[in-house]
């Protein structure tokens, strides 16, 4: 998992893959099949440890305005803890479809797309439970606070300090009147 992150799908050799799971690459293949299936086992394992946590609130926090909050402040968190690699792994591993892996590209992005829906989901919510208006685009607001995170993600990665990430979420939310209709 943590090859992956670090160097993504593309640039992660079966050499590289060996080295660090000290396995020949008959044990890797007979194990997972491919490359591409042990990636996928990698983003999975990554969600259910790295990258847990940061969506915990979306729906038990009692506003969609507290919930986008706390995710982006959970995000500013995890991105920055310990010495795994910054950043998220998903937003990271193979950021360009042109000349990658097809497969590994569109699970990418598909569970990129996942995310945009639940904050889409979590604004339409909010817009029924009348925290919001109706006027509210969700779509294009789910998209923003989605490109924030990944953003975060990017900056992590470059080397942002926790401070840094949680006052761009702080700024993030600072426009949230500006982005939804009042109720």
């Amino acid at each position: 998992m943590n090859i992956f992150w670090r160097r993504g799908f593309d640039n992660t050799s079966i050499s590289d893959l060996t080295d660090a799971m000290g396995l020949n690459p008959p044990s890797i293949y007979a194990a997972f099949g491919s490359k591409e299936q042990l990636f996928l086992e990698a983003l999975d394992l990554y969600s259910q440890t790295n990258g847990d946590g940061i969506w915990d609130y979306l729906e038990s926090a009692n506003t969609a305005h507290q919930a986008i909050w706390m995710l982006l402040r959970a995000t500013a968190e995890n991105y920055t803890r310990g010495t795994s690699p910054r950043g998220c792994m998903i937003v990271l591993s193979a950021p360009q479809m042109e000349g990658g892996n097809a497969t590994v590209c569109e699970e990418l992005k598909e569970r990129r797309q996942q995310n945009v829906s639940l904050l889409q989901r979590r604004l339409e919510r909010a817009i029924v439970e009348r925290e919001i208006g109706r006027e509210t685009d969700c779509t294009s607001v789910a998209a923003y606070f989605t490109c924030v995170q990944h953003g975060m993600s990017i900056q992590a990665r470059d080397g942002a300090s926790r401070e840094t990430l949680l006052a761009i979420a702080d700024s993030a939310m600072a426009g949230w009147g500006a982005l939804v209709s009042p109720a």
